[in-house]
């Protein structure tokens, strides 16, 4: 069955960035938040950064109106139950995510795909909540999502190979990126590399072994880096990268895990990276460093 709609739960940064593209790719998609308000704010930051895309010459006026005209707002869960496919992007909460999953199931038909974008959370207890849970995987792009190439594809215990492979389809034919097997572990492969990279980049900052700037070039220009390690975590959100961080610590254990105190007094001071303009550096309100 080929997957042509597809509902979007959660309208933050990473909902905005899958909506966009998936409208892009020519899908129609159905995007839910949890008040009207924060709903005509995710449709206003799409836009936006489909203007952005037109002052780099990287996409026409024409091409912006399509695909705005496929993405479709809808005011509760229950107008998704038409959607092949439903990916959920809400806040890295389980109870939270469970609760979304648990309806989802309820509103869906039984041969729809229920994905979540969860980045370190166990897709086996997500799934618990449901009576389908051969049919929940799942799907973890990563930032900025139209320009990297790559789903983490998450299997949970009882994931059904018939699941596996229809996303895998998806994710390689319809939308052209890359789709790479996973099994359950916290962290999965990319945020828990990149993760333990951010937090010893953190360690050697902390140390005085070099200063931010210099740690980031060494990384961006030494290694071909697109951003060095530090602008990196600006970009994810110091609050993710330290949630992200802690989950690791409590689940695997080991010290390694154990964010940097320099992670924690920058959250605790509100200096969150790009979302509120100062991270490791500063940004304009584009995103781009100043």
């Amino acid at each position: 069955m080929r997957i042509k709609t597809v509902g979007v739960v959660g309208v933050g940064t990473m909902g905005q960035g899958i909506a966009e593209m998936l409208a892009f790719k020519g899908l129609d998609v159905y995007i839910v938040e949890q008040s009207p308000e924060k709903l005509a704010y995710g449709r206003e930051m799409i836009e936006l950064s489909l203007d952005k895309q037109i002052e780099k010459w990287a996409l026409t006026l024409a091409e912006k109106k399509l695909v705005l005209n496929r993405i479709h707002n809808a005011a509760r869960l229950d107008e998704l139950s038409d959607c092949e496919l439903v990916i959920e992007t809400i806040t890295e909460d389980l109870d939270s995510k469970k609760e979304v999953i648990g309806r989802l199931d309820r509103i869906l038909s039984a041969d729809a795909i229920i994905a979540s974008n969860t980045s370190t959370l166990s897709l086996t207890e997500l799934a618990s909540v449901t009576r389908h849970p051969e049919r929940v995987i799942g799907m973890h792009f990563i930032y900025p999502v139209h320009k990297i190439d790559l789903v983490e594809l998450v299997r949970g215990l009882k994931t059904s190979d018939e699941t596996f492979s229809r996303t895998k389809h998806f994710v390689e034919k319809t939308i052209h990126k890359k789709g790479i097997m996973v099994f359950e572990s916290p962290g999965f492969v990319t945020t828990r590399l990149i993760c333990l990279l951010i937090n010893e980049a953190l360690h050697v900052l902390e140390e005085g072994v070099a200063s931010a700037e210099d740690i980031d070039s060494a990384m961006r220009i030494g290694y071909s880096f697109h951003h060095g390690p530090l602008e990196m975590a600006d970009r994810f959100g110091l609050d993710s990268v330290l949630a992200a961080l802690e989950r690791m610590f409590r689940e695997y254990g080991e010290l390694k895990y154990r964010p940097s105190i320099v992670l924690k007094k920058m959250v605790r001071a509100g200096q969150l990276g790009v979302k509120t303009g100062a991270g490791f550096f500063k940004y304009d309100k584009d995103g781009d460093r100043l």
